[in-house]
């Protein structure tokens, strides 16, 4: 029997909390992101700065300059976060097997549940009618056999979406798609696609394993299994993290090394809060410099003992910015990631200590 895979996806959540909170802004173009007087980015805008061309990720200036009317607000996260735990509150009353991918996402695998005689559109429909009355919001519900035609399905109708895709569907759907609307499809993908002439799923469908492999590397087999409406990944109740990361854009560009490595201690220490409220280490950690043009390069460094103590993970990142243009040319970002992650032991913490 095929599996029955339902995507629930939230309607410019952030903005669609803000109103619902704050009446008022019903109807008017809400952006939610970062200040249009600086550097900052938009996280999510309403369907109504939307009709502006106003997208996530957009530089918040340019948002304002399409839509000077617009409502620019800052997120407030820990209400987002209280929402989405409601949200998966209801999904469990379903299935124990959800696989968050952020706040306002998830996959739920509803093969086994026999809520509403079974009917995956039906069990779609109904946690779609308990978000609404636990939380005021509205969600649109994508339904198929696996979780690449789920979130199509999701993204039909919205918002306040119900979509299937049914198994005798899929195919017929996906031949005629926009190889732009394939998910796992980026910007610089569907580019190179459309250079080798591949417009549609069809035309994906068209190129063998082999082919799409030379081009474009281990994603190959995955497009070649998506343009045929096969995916196998299977709804993963507990995401492995593999990294933990902080960054920020600064209102002006700093051009002295001695304040980015002022501006790198926070960054810093709220990485290493986040590991050890996980009892984790991490082997690896790296540094993001986006220069004052945009271009970005990323330095890394492997310890041979994790690092657990800041004025160490500082010395690293100095060490890692010397091998950038920080001193020659201005800095508009900086990130620091911390990967190859471990639980922290008691023998490894006596061993760290040693040093």
């Amino acid at each position: 029997m095929p599996s029955k895979i339902i995507h629930i996806d939230a309607d410019c959540f952030y903005a669609q909390v803000e109103m619902r909170d704050n009446p008022a802004l019903r109807g008017q173009p809400v952006i939610v992101g970062g200040s249009p007087d600086g550097r900052g980015v938009v996280a999510t805008a309403s369907y109504e700065a939307r009709g502006f061309g106003i997208r996530s990720a957009m530089p918040a200036a340019r948002a304002r300059r399409l839509c000077p009317e617009a409502v620019f607000l800052r997120p407030r996260f820990e209400v987002y976060r209280a929402e989405s735990q409601r949200f998966r509150a209801v999904f469990r009353r379903y299935t124990e097997l959800v696989e968050p991918v952020s706040l306002d996402e998830a996959y739920l695998d509803v093969t086994a549940c026999l809520a509403c005689r079974g009917s995956a559109t039906l069990i779609a429909k109904q946690i779609k009618q308990e978000i609404f009355a636990a939380t005021g919001l509205v969600v649109s519900a994508g339904v198929s056999y696996n979780k690449f035609l789920a979130k199509l399905a999701s993204d039909l109708d919205k918002p306040d979406g119900l979509h299937l895709i049914t198994p005798e569907q899929g195919p017929s759907f996906i031949a005629t798609l926009p190889i732009g609307r394939f998910h796992g499809v980026g910007p610089a993908t569907e580019a190179r696609m459309r250079e080798l002439g591949i417009e549609t799923g069809s035309d994906l469908a068209s190129w063998s394993p082999e082919a799409l492999q030379t081009r474009f590397g281990k994603r190959g087999a995955f497009y070649h299994d998506i343009a045929r409406g096969i995916d196998n990944r299977s709804v993963r109740p507990i995401r492995e993290r593999k990294s933990y990361g902080n960054e920020t854009t600064f209102e002006r560009d700093l051009t002295e090394p001695v304040a980015a490595l002022a501006a790198l201690r926070p960054l810093a220490a709220k990485v290493l809060e986040r590991l050890a409220q996980r009892n984790l280490t991490a082997d690896t950690w790296q540094l993001k410099v986006k220069y004052h043009d945009f271009r970005q390069v990323t330095r890394a460094y492997t310890s041979p003992v994790p690092l657990v103590e800041l004025e160490r993970v500082m010395a690293t990142l100095e060490m890692l910015l010397e091998r950038t243009e920080a001193a020659k040319q201005p800095v508009r970002l900086l990130g620091v990631t911390a990967s190859a992650l471990r639980s922290r032991g008691h023998d490894e913490q006596s061993q760290i200590d040693l040093f």
